[in-house]
């Protein structure tokens, strides 16, 4: 088994204050994310950047890693002492699956940084490790993806991790995000690890998205579609003028270009019509109708008998 020298493997001297290992934590955990990263080997270096940061960040452990000494070098070959008894016994917590090194579970214990961690998300029943990103998912209005703005988002405090309490993290969306986009809030996770929320646009009793082209059910009257004319048609930025061309059939969609989520090109609003025949519930109303019959010969199923 290796010796694992975890202030090397942070860049910090060993007489590092806690938010020296907290801030050299943070910008490699940043740089080799394998989210993000795109550097060598960047999975193992963040493991090792992780479990370095799981046992400094904690002053019983960090007292304990350094019974050992400051004249071990990284890589040699390592044994605990006799007698070692190791620092404290993580509290598993509910959560599972974490991956340390041989060198840390021989000193404390095999079990990981699992307790005390703090801050759960959105019902979590375990802890976060260190490091590790988390995502939590947030709905947002269709309003909000258009113009942006600053939501409150409450994060659940996790029932299992002593200490910890709910959270109100004030979030800034940007204009034009689709769903499935993601903000990522460096820190805020479990251990100063970073948080993304993944957005989703919730349902709209108007519009239905569709990427960045919105679209609208259009209701046009029969001489609308047939004549043609001018209507006004709601959009996320306010209403608009839309020519409807003569004899435009249902179903048919009129574009209006750059009037969907903003974006690098913005997305169009597809406006798709819908002819609304008017009841027939009046005498005279049934006499025009009779009359279109006579006079427009239009027979609608005419292309199955061919």
């Amino acid at each position: 088994m290796k010796y694992r020298d975890y202030y090397q493997i942070l860049g910090i001297d060993r007489k590092a204050s806690t938010d020296e290992i907290k801030k050299a934590y943070r910008r490699l955990a940043r740089k080799y994310h394998p989210d993000v990263s795109k550097e060598s080997g960047a999975e193992e270096r963040f493991k090792e950047v992780s479990e370095a940061y799981e046992v400094l960040r904690d002053s019983a452990k960090r007292a304990a890693y350094d019974q050992l000494g400051s004249n071990w070098q990284a890589g040699q070959e390592f044994r605990p002492p006799p007698g070692w008894q190791g620092g404290p016994r993580p509290n598993v917590g509910g959560f599972g699956g974490r991956e340390f090194s041989d060198f840390f579970d021989s000193l404390f214990g095999g079990l990981g940084g699992m307790g005390n961690m703090g801050g759960g998300f959105a019902g979590a029943r375990g802890s976060p490790p260190p490091g590790r990103a988390q995502t939590v998912p947030l709905e947002i209005t269709l309003e909000e993806a258009y113009r942006g703005g600053n939501r409150a988002v409450q994060l659940r405090a996790d029932r299992n991790a002593s200490g910890s309490a709910a959270r109100t993290l004030n979030v800034k969306i940007p204009a034009g995000v689709t769903s499935g986009q993601k903000i990522r809030l460096a820190g805020q996770g479990g251990g100063g690890g970073d948080l993304y929320l993944e957005l989703t646009i919730g349902a709209h009793p108007t519009y239905k998205v569709l990427g960045r082209d919105i679209t609208l059910e259009l209701p046009l009257t029969p001489w609308e579609a047939a004549l043609g004319g001018k209507v006004e048609v709601p959009t996320l930025g306010g209403s608009v003028t839309l020519n409807i061309p003569p004899n435009t059939h249902n179903g048919q969609t009129l574009r209006l270009r750059g009037r969907g989520l903003p974006g690098q090109p913005p997305g169009d609003q597809l406006a798709v019509a819908r002819i609304v025949n008017p009841l027939a519930e009046s005498e005279a109303a049934r006499e025009l109708f009779q009359r279109m019959e006579r006079e427009l010969p239009f027979d609608p199923r005419a292309h199955w008998r061919k």
